[in-house]
């Protein structure tokens, strides 16, 4: 999920956890778990700080060792180790267990995001991405929203938060179900895929479509149980030649193809230098595929310049590259 309802999750934790007895009969066990809540919502995300390195390096790490077994075990005790010496009267056992339960709800929720996360890591670097609820779901954060300005004037805070999230895990369970639908359509359209990645977006109806058969790539969209096909590319598989190997090398192409599932790739020749594109079907946006991950490499086959990342024009494209072909 985004920050903002990792944020408001955090806050509604809180609230919830003031149910628990040990909780509510020690103001310096409800401060403590209030603030520890809230941080544990936030800490797995800490990696995002490597965007500020490069894109490389956040798309391959993003989601990945932080929010890992060893780390939602971790991370409860980091917090506890800055948190509780300003409540040494706190409950510490109850003040650990709202923590973890942050973190763990932190990572658990984001594995129902088309992103994803490495959440079974160390036993396994498989992305784990259910694809039933937007990164931003404004019906989620919006009922956060709601719950918590409810708390503000003066409702208790369990029992409100616990109906809201009994109508969450509704939402979540009606968001399968029109999950389910829209992979049915498209299994009657494409009865041959061999790979099928549905996307949620903002709208509840809405959904983005890449799949595959063993010819071709389909790149479409649903709304509501409507599915339609808008691109189909021939299913070219890469080859090993010079050119493709020595740009598979690059820590830009290298990080992509260490995330994206689905994707097509082009190689074109200039005067002075080669371009490897490759190209993230899982995105479209108003006819274009704004994820990519593209590398030049000079005629000896040495890197001039390479980007992977999101980009919505050639222009900006060329910008980040910082090279024009001629």
């Amino acid at each position: 999920m985004d920050t903002g309802t990792h944020v408001v999750m955090g806050i509604a934790l809180g609230g919830l956890a003031t149910l628990d007895p040990s909780v509510a009969s020690s103001h310096a066990t409800t401060a403590s778990v209030l603030i520890a809540t809230i941080a544990g919502s936030q800490i797995p995300d800490i990696d995002t700080v490597l965007k500020l390195r490069n894109n490389a390096i956040y798309i391959r790490n993003h989601r990945g060792v932080t929010h890992s077994i060893p780390a939602v075990l971790l991370w409860p005790i980091a917090l506890l180790a800055v948190i509780y010496p300003f409540f040494p009267d706190a409950n510490l056992l109850h003040l650990w267990a709202w923590t973890f339960a942050a973190v763990f709800i932190h990572v658990f929720v984001d594995i129902f995001n088309a992103y994803g996360t490495q959440a079974l890591r160390p036993f396994s670097n498989k992305w784990v991405a259910l694809g039933i609820i937007n990164t931003f779901d404004p019906f989620i954060f919006g009922f956060h929203v709601v719950g918590i300005f409810i708390w503000v004037l003066g409702a208790d805070p369990g029992v409100t938060f616990l109906l809201m999230y009994a109508v969450i895990v509704g939402y979540y369970f009606l968001r399968y179900l029109a999950k389910k639908r829209v992979l049915d359509e498209v299994r009657t359209i494409i009865p041959d895929a061999t790979d099928i990645i549905i996307a949620p977006t903002m709208k509840f109806h809405k959904w983005r479509i890449a799949a595959m058969n063993r010819e071709q790539f389909f790149v479409g969209m649903a709304l509501k149980n409507k599915v339609e096909i808008l691109d189909r590319f021939q299913r070219i598989p890469v080859p090993k030649t010079p050119v493709i190997e020595a740009a598979k090398k690059d820590k830009n192409l290298s990080a992509f193809l260490s995330f994206s599932p689905v994707y097509r790739w082009e190689v074109d020749e200039y005067t002075d230098f080669y371009e490897v594109r490759f190209i993230d079907l899982r995105y479209r946006s108003n006819g274009h595929y704004p994820f990519v991950a593209v590398v030049q490499l000079d005629r000896e086959l040495k890197p001039i310049s390479s980007y992977t990342g999101w980009v919505f024009s050639e222009k900006k494209l060329r910008k980040k590259l910082s090279i024009i072909p001629s």
